[in-house]
């Protein structure tokens, strides 16, 4: 593990997300490479931070929850191969942290210049099992799905019913709903009916829809 991500991932295990696997994954990856140089130096601190474009680079404890959540899923429904949906790239941080822990990820990104940065970080850190997309995360990814799980990274106002009609039958989409006070749902399909339960309460940036920057 990184030694200065050392401390960051002993606060995030003291705050209750105990996935090993999901914490040293996080621990050796360098989230200096995931933030403007200006703000390299607040890269272990366990806070959100601006990348640019009204975006921001999640609070590792979020991306370590929800991480964890999504592969506990997984092993409980013995998914072997699971394929991912990631709904807003970002600086591409939570990204590169799935594509260490699932068979393939696909993810979805409105803003160009965003997608492009992610890709080239991806990609400087030899990671490949993953596919971009510039469009609306609203919208999902119908052509390649059905996916085993959602990952959402921004806040819808309302739950987006697409997203959850690209889950397989045994899937489970994870997605902050709310404006002013806002949730982390899990929502489970079980064939052709839903499930779902509120996590916690979280602060994410709006899920915009459509108007692709």
């Amino acid at each position: 593990m990184l030694r200065k991500a050392v401390q960051l991932i002993d606060t995030i295990r003291a705050l209750g997300v105990d996935d090993e696997q999901v914490l040293n994954v996080m621990g050796n990856i360098d989230r200096t490479l995931f933030l403007p140089p200006t703000l390299s130096h607040k890269a272990y601190e366990n806070n959100a931070l601006p990348i640019g474009q009204g975006q921001t680079l999640s609070q590792p404890y979020t991306v370590a929850r929800m991480s964890t959540i999504l592969r506990q899923h997984m092993l409980n429904q013995a998914i072997v191969e699971p394929k991912i949906l990631e709904i807003g790239t970002g600086s591409g941080f939570q990204t590169a942290v799935l594509t260490q822990l699932f068979s393939h990820v696909f993810s979805i990104e409105r803003i160009k210049a965003l997608q492009f940065q992610a890709r080239r970080r991806l990609q400087h850190l030899d990671c490949y099992n993953f596919s971009l997309k510039h469009g609306d995360g609203w919208q999902g990814w119908a052509a390649k799905g059905p996916f085993d799980g959602i990952i959402v990274t921004a806040a819808a106002a309302t739950l987006p019913e697409k997203l959850l009609t690209q889950l397989s039958e045994q899937g489970c989409l994870l997605i902050p709903v709310g404006e002013t006070e806002q949730h982390l749902y899990l929502y489970q399909r079980d064939g052709d009916t839903f499930s779902h339960q509120i996590i916690e309460a979280v602060k994410f940036v709006p899920l915009v829809p459509g108007d692709l920057l």
